[in-house]
């Protein structure tokens, strides 16, 4: 057995359980006992929830606090990243830390009423502790306010700094029209609200700077993505291709023995643009072997012969993670 390559260990975070860097370390320790020492430890993240900390393990950075509201309106404690100790100008906000569906429980939940308006004070935040450019990770938010709350909160606070840019991270490529549709479901909407808040977000594209209706990824976060890219001029990016790219995961993954990847959930998803989709699709154009453990594989045999992973073990503990990623080195 060959073992003087690393193996690159590149999971996303399983959503409410562990974290990537969890999952990351639990794969690596497998690797290791099944004997390939050799591990590049990379845990990313495509844009949701986990892509302030992917960003700071990988690039340097350190975490700041911010009071700021919840999606009901309550004062909370917020981080945001600051990459490279500040010296770049980059910050990194997570709708989820401040606006995020994980904030509420689940009687709790109301995606008419839930705001942004904290993530908008994160913003104001990062800008204030010297960022230039704020990248927001859009996914995993409670809200379905078209950015509305964010925008208040940053023209409350005066606006930004001349020169300060906003970039958004895009966990998915939904456009704003279908934002509720598609999200407003599983954030507590029945049929009804999911009609009303369809309506409320086209009224106000109508009245927006530039209408964000009709356009890929400005629905992420319940068209936060939209309103920021309208109203702020903010740039739209795929959250898994921005995060691999400043994670130096094609130069890593060459230099690789094999990939393997990780998340939650393995099924139909995964295939609109999700980290392991984007990973493994590179993986494939570089001739790289690719595996993956996840905590639950719901793929049917042609989307999988599409993802062309080489082996899929499932795992949703620690201890399941280490057994799995011990039986891929036989089939490395």
């Amino acid at each position: 057995m060959r073992t003087h390559d690393p193996v690159l260990v590149a999971p996303d975070a399983f959503k409410g359980t562990l974290s990537a860097t969890e999952v990351a370390n639990a794969i690596a320790r497998g690797l290791r006992a099944g004997g390939w020492p050799a591990v590049d430890l990379c845990p990313v993240a495509d844009g949701g929830e986990g892509t302030a900390e992917a960003l700071r393990l990988g690039l340097g950075g350190e975490t700041q606090l911010a009071r700021v509201h919840d999606p009901l309106g309550r004062e909370i404690e917020a981080s945001f990243v600051l990459l490279d100790g500040g010296r770049s100008g980059l910050a990194v906000v997570e709708a989820a830390a401040a606006s995020g569906i994980a904030l509420l429980s689940e009687s709790e939940r109301d995606p008419f009423a839930a705001s942004t308006r904290g993530t908008g004070e994160l913003i104001v935040a990062a800008a204030r502790a010297g960022a230039s450019e704020v990248l927001v990770a859009a996914g995993g938010s409670a809200t379905s306010d078209g950015g509305a709350g964010a925008l208040a909160a940053i023209r409350d606070a005066g606006g930004l700094e001349p020169g300060t840019s906003v970039v958004v991270l895009c966990d998915v490529r939904t456009p704003w029209e279908r934002a509720a549709e598609v999200f407003g479901p599983q954030k507590g909407a029945d049929p009804a609200t999911v009609r009303r808040l369809s309506r409320r977000l086209d009224r106000l594209a109508a009245r927006m700077a530039r209408d964000p209706r009709g356009l890929p990824l400005t629905g992420a976060a319940g068209g936060l993505s939209g309103g920021l890219w309208a109203e702020l001029g903010a740039r739209l990016e795929p959250g898994a291709a921005f995060v691999l790219g400043a994670l130096d995961f094609d130069a890593r993954m060459r230099a690789a023995h094999a990939v393997v990847l990780g998340e939650g959930r393995l099924d139909e998803s995964t295939m609109e643009g999700k980290l392991v989709w984007e990973a493994a699709t590179r993986c494939r154009q570089a001739g790289v072997p690719c595996f993956a453990v996840v905590g639950e594989r719901r793929l049917d045999a042609f989307a999988a012969r599409m993802l062309d992973l080489q082996m899929v073990l499932e795992g949703s503990s620690p201890e399941q993670l280490e057994l799995a990623a011990a039986r891929l080195v036989s089939a490395f």
